[in-house]
């Protein structure tokens, strides 16, 4: 499904995403050291394994990316002018390699713009839960969205 112009979003709208995402090793440490993040917990076995959580934990900017992006398809793909912000990004249990994750969207609000007509403003709550229906990210997506296929 390609995204929703601005006019076709309803506050109170929700998606299940269908796309899900085990997560694996070699994800965790092509992202953790495509940005630079050394971070023992995400790339020591080791020290991972006698930390309070017993094993490596998922990076957290990767969690929260493949948050958005498994949400794009369905939210803004071909109908996105830019997004404008995220806000109260929260990871309220972790994720671990072989995590299943899945997204859901919400609406929360939506306004046109003062500075492009035609166009709006949607601001979108985005869940990651994984294999336990448990949330380990989620976020508010401020995004400008085109107003329509005209």
């Amino acid at each position: 499904m390609a995204g929703k112009f601005f006019d076709e979003w309803q506050v109170g709208e929700t998606i299940t995403h269908e796309i899900r995402r085990t997560v694996t090793e070699t994800d965790n440490l092509l992202f953790s050291t495509m940005t630079h993040n050394p971070q023992p917990l995400h790339l020591d076995a080791q020290a991972a394994s006698e930390s309070e959580f017993g094993q490596i934990l998922v990076n957290g900017t990767f969690t929260f990316a493949l948050m958005v992006g498994l949400s794009v398809g369905d939210t803004t793909l071909g109908t996105l002018v830019a997004n404008l912000g995220y806000d109260k990004l929260l990871h309220p249990k972790p994720t671990f390699l072989g995590d299943t994750l899945r997204a859901e969207t919400e609406v929360m609000d939506k306004r046109e713009s003062k500075s492009r007509p035609g166009s709006g403003i949607v601001t979108f709550k985005h869940r990651l839960l994984n294999q336990r229906d448990e949330v380990v990210c989620e976020c508010l997506r401020m995004a400008l969205i085109k107003g329509s296929k005209a």
